[in-house]
């Protein structure tokens, strides 16, 4: 193994699995990420190979199904993963926040109904907040659900959405909906939404009465896996697919998964630095310029020092702040640095990776050129690096407040 992110104090049955799944990138993902991201196509044997480790079901507990482990265990998974191929870790990611948030916050109805499913991977997950005109601005949601007949788990709802950014939107078959649920009791915009659980077909075009999944995005990188807008027309359900069973709290429990998807994003963040450096510093031993190895001239040798530097910074970051979550403490400040700093750095690093292959990284045979366009997905996926500032700035302000 690297001496760069390593990660103390794990147990033998951490170290087994992470194990596990860094031996399965090398033979399973890596030989074949080239070949599958430039035909952006699905990949369909990897994911079948991960539903057979149970890494679906890494974080449900084992009552469900799952394998019960940490956020810890989960996020050196994913940085392992996203080391062989990014879009891989994008598919379960969403998955993830999705089993994290029924786990949370769903009914025990819920709970029984989806868990142990998603755990074997025949249920698969994604979220929608993000809708075309939205951005950053959650609060602006326009989609709607307008309660009808009946009464408590009974009770109808007509829904109408136009979602973007759906990652997993074809290929899933379960999506946690936020839509504005205005009941005129409260006059918060956060306490007028609600989290719809949409069942439907896997696919594209018309998934389920009311549903429909336009296609497949087209993307600079972040090929493989479907990117996907969901539109609900008339969409009709009840009260028993509102996540939690009660309406007014979808805001909450949707930044309860996002949070703890920041430290997902931070860890793919990692696997691809580190990726990128074992790139860099593998051509930099191969190509010679002026009789000697580029590796062994100043100006290469200062880089790698600082590409390394950064790939450490961001695991150690993001290994804080999975402890943290699983301790049981609040780490949205945490999540929020560990997020900011693991994608700046991501991208730095690829980009010093990409200027040691010189005229070599521009070409679509060598690996660094596909890494040049997958990291900056991950400074805007689960915010922005000015969102995760306005998180850390008030988290700040909040700790060190004046007493007055």
């Amino acid at each position: 193994m690297s001496r760069l992110q390593r990660t103390e104090g794990l147990s033998d049955e951490q170290s087994e699995l992470i194990k596990l799944v860094r031996q399965f990138v090398e033979e399973q993902i890596i030989p074949v990420a080239q070949q599958l991201e430039h035909a952006d196509e699905y990949p369909t044997e990897i994911v079948e190979g991960m539903k057979e480790m149970g890494i679906f079901g890494l974080m449900i507990p084992e009552e469900y199904g799952g394998l019960g482990e940490s956020l810890l265990t989960y996020a050196l998974c994913v940085e392992e993963i996203a080391r062989g191929w990014m879009s891989v870790s994008g598919i379960i990611n969403t998955h993830f926040i999705v089993a994290y948030m029924l786990l949370q916050h769903g009914t025990e109805e819920q709970k029984q109904r989806y868990l142990p499913r998603m755990a074997a991977g025949e249920v698969r997950g994604a979220f929608s907040m993000s809708e075309p005109g939205l951005g950053s601005d959650v609060a602006a949601i326009k989609s709607k659900a307008i309660a009808g007949e009946g009464e408590g788990g009974d009770q109808k709802w007509t829904v109408n959405a136009q979602k973007m950014w759906l990652t997993n939107g074809g290929s899933s078959n379960l999506v946690a909906v936020l839509v504005k649920t205005d009941l005129g009791e409260s006059d918060s915009p956060y306490k007028n939404m609600t989290t719809f659980l949409v069942e439907k077909e896997p696919g594209f075009g018309q998934t389920a009465p009311g549903v429909t999944i336009p296609g497949k995005i087209e993307k600079m990188g972040y090929k493989g896996v479907d990117t996907t807008e969901l539109v609900l027309e008339n969409y009709e359900t009840t009260s028993a697919q509102i996540l939690g069973g009660a309406p007014g709290k979808g805001f909450y429990q949707m930044m309860d998964g996002v949070e703890v998807g920041r430290v997902n994003v931070a860890a793919r963040a990692c696997g691809l630095a580190r990726r990128a450096f074992e790139l860099g510093i593998t051509y930099a031993q191969q190509r010679e310029t002026f009789g000697k190895q580029i590796a062994q001239h100043q100006a290469i040798m200062f880089r790698l020092a600082d590409m390394a530097t950064k790939v450490e910074a961001g695991h150690q970051m993001m290994v804080k702040a999975a402890r943290l979550k699983d301790s049981g403490q609040r780490n949205d400040l945490e999540a929020g640095m560990a997020k900011y700093l693991a994608a700046e750095y991501c991208a730095d690093v690829v980009q010093q990776s990409f200027r040691i292959h010189g005229g070599y990284g521009y070409s679509k045979e060598y690996e660094i050129e596909r890494l040049y366009r997958e990291a900056p997905m991950l400074l805007i996926g689960e915010g922005t690096a000015e969102i995760q500032k306005m998180i850390i700035g008030r988290r700040l302000l909040e700790e060190y407040a004046l007493k007055r």
